[in-house]
């Protein structure tokens, strides 16, 4: 049964993870939106790195997951309105802030959910990490003639990349894949430097800025080792960001070094849910006035049905590898 036959039946389709690395795809009744919600017909969905973890299966995680979990990245058609829903109408394409997009249909707060411009018309939109990108480059306070290190280079630092030079600021990508050096060129970086060597990475940057280092640093890996090499490339009075995801234990830090250079360091992980869906607009406005173009990033494509092999792709990365999208029309 596809798409359309399935809503007239009034059904979705929603992908369920069974246990670490498994998924099964279930027909499930279409939710309602209550008071103050909406339904998306969704489109598709990005994939978010921050999913890995959970799909290993760690010791904290409960299987199977709800209809639809772990998918926050959705777009698509409002299809239904529940009461005291106002500036929002039937048919309205829309990207969503909602926390059950792998499926067809999900429901979301009114107030989280992004009007898409007729430009964006037939073109992906995984609101949530666009938001991000922007929120964390808010963040960052980047200036024309800064000096930026961005270490990783994967969808949200190819973007940063291109917020940064577009600002007027000189980029220093540092990555370990060559594909992802050669994106950051083509995002406007002025130097890549290779992630291989912990000591090389900081005299080739040490020697790069006359020895200053950094006025802004921008960590986006989200594991120990970028982190450490993070408060190495940040110069004095400079501001490292924390822009990776660090949610599989704990990290230490080299408060010594933090001090010593007087580093005003920021944690851009948003929470409030008006910052989200803010970036969120300030992304599509970015998006159609031609400052950043997500569209050569999303580089895999699947359905639903493999939504496994998304996650795998995610978490290995092979050559060629940015961004992988959950489609399903």
């Amino acid at each position: 049964m596809d798409i359309a036959a399935t809503q007239k039946a009034g059904l979705m389709r929603a992908a369920i993870v069974t246990g670490p690395g498994h998924i099964s795809v279930e027909t499930r009744p279409l939710p309602e939106p209550g008071p103050g919600q909406v339904r998306v017909k969704l489109e598709g969905c990005g994939v978010c790195a921050s999913n890995l973890t959970p799909w290993a299966g760690p010791d904290w995680m409960t299987f199977p997951t709800e209809a639809g979990g772990l998918g926050h990245e959705g777009w698509g058609i409002v299809d239904a309105i529940g009461a005291d829903v106002t500036g929002i109408q039937i048919g309205e394409r829309v990207a969503a802030l909602s926390y059950h997009a792998y499926a067809t249909h999900d429901i979301a707060e009114a107030s989280m959910v992004a009007s898409l411009p007729k430009e964006l018309d037939g073109k992906p939109f995984p609101g949530e990490p666009l938001g991000c990108a922007m929120n964390i480059f808010g963040r960052s306070n980047i200036e024309r003639g800064h000096t930026v290190a961005i270490i990783g280079i994967g969808f949200l630092g190819a973007l940063l990349t291109r917020l940064a030079a577009a600002a007027g600021a000189r980029v220093i990508a540092i990555s370990r894949r060559p594909y992802s050096l050669e994106v950051a060129r083509e995002m406007g970086a002025a130097e890549t430097i290779p992630m291989d060597d912990h000591w090389r990475i900081i005299e080739r940057v040490k020697a790069l800025t006359g020895g200053k280092f950094c006025d802004c640093v921008i960590e986006a890996v989200g594991k120990q080792w970028p982190l450490d090499l993070a408060g190495e490339l940040t110069k004095e009075r400079g501001r490292l960001i924390i822009a990776g995801y660090h949610q599989d234990g704990p990290r230490q830090i080299n408060m010594q070094l933090w001090n010593w250079r007087g580093l005003d360091v920021i944690n851009a992980h948003e929470r409030e849910p008006a910052v989200y869906i803010k970036g969120i607009r300030d992304a599509i406005e970015a998006v159609r006035q031609g400052r950043i173009d997500p569209q050569p990033l999303y580089t895999h494509i699947y359905p639903l049905e493999r939504l496994d092999d998304a996650l795998n792709t995610t978490r290995d990365r092979p050559d060629g590898f940015l961004k992988a999208l959950v489609q399903y029309s």
